[in-house]
């Protein structure tokens, strides 16, 4: 049972200014401190709703060093608003408003107006190379690695795909590349890195859309399968804040990674999906940055139609 009821008669006044203007770690410290219990009981009474955190968690949560965001975590965020006697939702809203806060000042993020134009460009220019989306290839496996310099500049990204083909003749594969707002595709450079060499490129300069052909120099048959490698450089944009790939198909499976210079290290990273570019975003998941490889990644071993992305915070 909730006790939002009973908050006026037990809560402090800097609990209650805690909990109606944040931030999350503070309110939760204020709540704890009001209750006098230690942080070992916290954690007893969360194993009683069957929720695991161990003691280091509620104090990092405490002290502003960690933010509950996995799904066991946000369960154990409510179970406290039980146990410490607050009102519904109250500790849970603070969470979704750092959140919203975050993303408001996220640098370099695309809105859904621009994602859509960037489609319609992405099909005309699809159309120039007399290209269809597909091209004729199943996706097995693409694994794609992205370089942040040391300007917080999407640096590079290069890519290593394994293909099937689903009919004959296919000779080709058309590559896309979205640089972040404010880039100049007209000087991002295509390179062929492995089994394939670069075609005919048409970029659109507004929408920082780049499509390239790389050629095999082989026909495929259906049914054959074909690895290639190839990169793009771009650094032209500013600081980037998320890497997103769409997919506009279901097929095999997709690993990204995201580096970092030495000089520009994110304060955080976090993976997400999305069902489609007007869809909300879910599956937020924090992922630990390596230190000696300063990298972060992500695998999905099978991908649905959708998007997958890493976004990362600078402050």
């Amino acid at each position: 049972m909730r006790h939002g009821t009973q908050h006026a008669d037990v809560a402090t006044a800097e609990l209650e200014t805690a909990l109606a203007g944040g931030p999350f770690h503070i309110a939760l410290r204020a709540a704890i401190t009001a209750r006098g219990l230690p942080l070992q009981r916290v954690q007893h009474h969360l194993s009683r709703y069957g929720v695991k955190v161990g003691v280091t968690s509620l104090s990092y949560w405490q002290q502003g060093a960690r933010r509950p965001q996995r799904p066991e975590s946000l369960r154990a965020v409510r179970a406290l608003e039980e146990i410490l006697q607050l009102p519904d939702e109250s500790l849970i809203r603070l969470l979704t408003r750092a959140d919203e806060r975050s993303e408001a000042q996220r640098p370099g993020g695309r809105s859904y107006r621009s994602l859509v134009e960037a489609s319609g460009v992405l099909e005309e220019l699809l159309t120039e190379l007399e290209s269809t989306l597909d091209g004729g290839l199943h996706t097995i496996g693409h694994h794609e690695r992205v370089r942040i310099g040391a300007h917080r500049e999407l640096l590079a990204r290069e890519s290593q795909h394994i293909v099937r083909a689903h009919r004959d003749g296919v000779d080709r594969y058309v590559a896309i590349h979205h640089g972040d707002p404010g880039c100049a595709p007209d000087r991002t450079r295509v390179r062929a890195l492995e089994n394939c060499r670069t075609g005919r490129v048409r970029w659109h300069g507004d929408t920082g859309v780049l499509v390239a052909e790389l050629l095999f120099d082989t026909r495929l048959r259906a049914g054959d399968t074909f690895l290639f490698r190839y990169a793009f450089e771009d650094g032209t944009a500013g600081a980037s804040s998320e890497y997103v790939r769409g997919f506009s198909f279901a097929g095999g499976q997709y690993a990204l990674q995201v580096g970092f210079a030495a000089e520009a290290l994110p304060v955080r990273c976090h993976r997400f999906t999305q069902h489609s570019a007007a869809a909300p975003r879910s599956g937020r998941q924090e992922l630990p940055l390596s230190g000696r490889h300063r990298s972060v990644h992500l695998v999905e071993p099978r991908v649905r139609s959708g998007i997958v992305g890493i976004g990362w915070d600078w402050e």
